[in-house]
């Protein structure tokens, strides 16, 4: 195995899991339980959603379902439609449609307003 997949598995590696098998990864990003990246976007506030439409297309809302309830830092935001997103902290999260693998990381810094969850 050489070094640039040793050092993915790593960062892959569980520190602390949440709802749904979201889990924060020794990179000290969120991430689902298949590893894909999580993100959140500077124009949401606490509790809402402001990625609707063709933004939703780009960055799908990491959807919880109608039963979930909120775990700790993990909560939940009602979306327009009434349906749940999963959020830390109050910000939501989303993933980036250019992520094509665990561990890619592509939708960090997009726009200069989305960021790896954290």
């Amino acid at each position: 195995m050489n070094f640039a997949m040793t050092a993915a598995a790593a960062a892959l590696s569980l520190v602390a899991s949440g709802p749904a098998g979201l889990q924060m990864t020794t990179a000290g990003y969120l991430a689902d339980q298949d590893g894909m990246s999580l993100y959140d976007f500077d124009k949401d506030r606490p509790g809402t959603s402001n990625c609707y439409g063709g933004c939703a297309k780009s960055w799908p809302p990491l959807m919880a379902s109608g039963n979930a309830s909120a775990e700790g830092d993990f909560t939940l935001v009602t979306r327009r439609d009434g349906t749940l997103q999963w959020a830390l902290d109050g910000q939501p999260l989303y993933y980036w449609a250019g992520d094509s693998k665990a561990g890619d990381t592509k939708g960090d810094g997009v726009g200069g307003t989305w960021h790896l969850a954290r």
